[in-house]
């Protein structure tokens, strides 16, 4: 088996964001521009199921006053994972996150969840094939110079 690199995770899930996969709870359209846009909770349990840990909850806020939430990942080595942090506008801000244990049934964003997750396992494993792939024509060049050509 050919294994996945964190890059290769990253790279799924921003391929894998879609208008379809953001917050339907969210007052606002889903910006193409800025697709990191309401994609953070079900970004974090896709995160979450690919590498474990606790999901990560915190407030943001705009002008002092809080204006919605925002989920990321920590590591059981403590090392926080936020893949979607860019998706802040100027002026709001994001409180210190606190560790939430994951509820045994996904229920806000369910459809979201599935698609999101879908996609990026689905891509994760091509990127998989194309890297064994890869190392195949690699190893065969090296044992059969010929062999790559």
């Amino acid at each position: 088996m050919t294994p996945v690199l964190l890059s290769d995770i990253e790279t799924a899930v921003r391929e894998s964001w879609g208008a379809d996969t953001a917050d339907p709870g969210s007052s606002e359209t889903w910006p193409p521009d800025n697709p990191e846009r309401d994609q953070c909770g079900v970004t974090a349990l896709v995160v979450n199921d690919l590498l474990g840990g606790d999901l990560m909850l915190g407030e943001v806020h705009v002008d002092g006053e809080r204006t919605g939430y925002h989920w990321w990942n920590r590591l059981a080595s403590g090392m926080e994972i936020d893949l979607t942090r860019g998706q802040f506008l100027p002026g709001e801000t994001l409180t210190d996150g606190v560790p939430l244990t994951r509820p045994p049934e996904i229920r806000r964003c369910r459809e979201e969840y599935e698609l999101l997750r879908g996609r990026v396992l689905k891509r994760l494993d091509a990127l998989a094939r194309d890297r064994e792939c890869e190392v195949s024509r690699t190893e065969a060049s090296a044992h059969w110079p010929d062999a790559a050509r």
